[in-house]
């Protein structure tokens, strides 16, 4: 009886082990509890946003950021929490913003976010700041409130700009759209997001890089190149300082150019050398405008009159905006004449067909040797000393 007995404790302890285990295992542990609480307040406060409801808002924490948001078309709006750091009646949150533009972004944009957090009287949390993450990008919103206008191809928003400007900024994005779309093709969404902060410092912060860098530089997109069709919309960030100093022509070939790369964003990647990048976005830029080259590339003009002609088409290193002014303007210059060229030599036709045939590499190696050859019948070697020739006649 007492093997017996002693038989029948085993499984019993070991059912009491086992359940023990089970609720160890499934129990949630303060940081967990913690991040959750944190979580639902968010979701509150990401539900007033896109309902607009200010006294909501006004629950979850500081208003601060919620006026800016009032003429946004937002058709999603929500924070995933990925950490949560206490001290004492205070915390700071890790969070991934997500939102979406209405009529324009498929897929959401994601923004990293710290939010300073307060103990309230009940004991929970509210919200004393919701700010960029170190090392990221603020959101046009973070820098006062956003007026938007809205075109027949293009979304406009602007801190701090008269409608006017901002109308003004529609009507040549509305104008690029359409004429991307007469180069390119029709395979692409045809409608572009333009951000225009209030100043060059505005720019800076958008990109997260310091103002210095895009001195000027009248603007630049943002976007995920080799995109699968569900990321959301590319970014044109306008620095305003820079384009008020540019003629009507000039304004439009910055936009079409800046156009032309969210139209090939799926068929760029790590593949694409710059020089067709740039120099494709600046040949539709300056298409049916009537400049020549010697108006359109003057640095290059200067050089090649001189005798100094280029050994070799633009490499990525010229690109860089903190550069040499004269090596950058080169850059562009040599990567639109190598354009040019290509559409006047072989077609525009291949010249968009060269540029998908880059693209559809996975690497860089053999991308232009091989596109190349299958496109226009030539080599690099080949297509270089024919580019040089026609630096020569179209600039010497």
């Amino acid at each position: 009886m007492a093997g017996r007995r002693r038989a029948s404790r085993i499984p019993v302890l070991g059912l009491c082990l086992l359940l023990v285990a089970l609720v160890a295992c499934g129990g949630r542990s303060p940081a967990d509890t913690e991040r959750a609480r944190v979580q639902h307040l968010l979701d509150r406060r990401a539900a007033a946003v896109l309902a607009h409801d200010a006294a909501a808002y006004g629950r979850t924490g500081t208003r601060d950021g919620f006026a800016g948001l009032r003429r946004v078309p937002l058709a999603g709006w929500s924070y995933r929490v990925t950490a949560v750091h206490r001290s004492g009646g205070t915390a700071t949150a890790d969070a991934d913003l997500r939102y979406r533009l209405r009529g324009y972004d498929t897929a959401p944009v994601t923004a990293s976010r710290t939010l300073r957090l307060t103990r309230t009287a009940g004991g929970g949390w509210y919200v004393a700041a919701d700010l960029p993450a170190p090392g990221s990008g603020q959101q046009l919103w973070d820098q006062g409130a956003v007026d938007v206008v809205r075109g027949s191809h293009s979304i406009v928003l602007g801190v701090g700009q008269p409608a006017a400007t901002l109308r003004s900024y529609a009507a040549l994005a509305d104008r690029a759209v359409p004429a991307v779309t007469r180069a390119w093709g029709a395979d692409w969404p045809r409608h572009v997001v333009v951000l225009v902060p209030k100043a060059l410092e505005g720019m800076a912060g958008l990109l997260g890089s310091p103002a210095s860098a895009y001195r000027g530089i009248a603007a630049v997109t943002t976007g995920e190149t080799g995109g699968t069709g569900r990321t959301p919309a590319d970014r044109i960030i306008v620095n305003p300082d820079a384009y008020r100093t540019l003629g009507p022509l000039g304004r439009q070939v910055v936009l079409t150019h800046e156009t032309t790369h969210v139209a090939t964003r799926r068929a760029t990647d790590g593949a694409t050398p710059l020089w067709l990048s740039e120099g494709y976005a600046d040949w539709i830029g300056y298409r049916g405008s009537g400049r020549t080259p010697a108006e359109a590339a003057p640095e290059l003009q200067r050089a090649v009159a001189d005798g100094d002609v280029p050994a070799r088409l633009p490499g990525d290193e010229d690109f860089g905006f903190s550069g040499d002014a004269t090596r950058l303007a080169q850059a562009y210059e040599g990567g639109w004449l190598a354009c040019r060229l290509i559409a006047e030599r072989w077609g525009e036709e291949r010249l968009g067909a060269f540029y998908r045939a880059v693209g559809a590499h996975e690497k860089r190696a053999g991308a232009e040797a091989d596109a190349m050859a299958e496109v226009l019948g030539t080599t690099p070697r080949e297509f270089t000393a024919l580019w040089q020739r026609y630096l020569r006649s179209e600039l010497g």
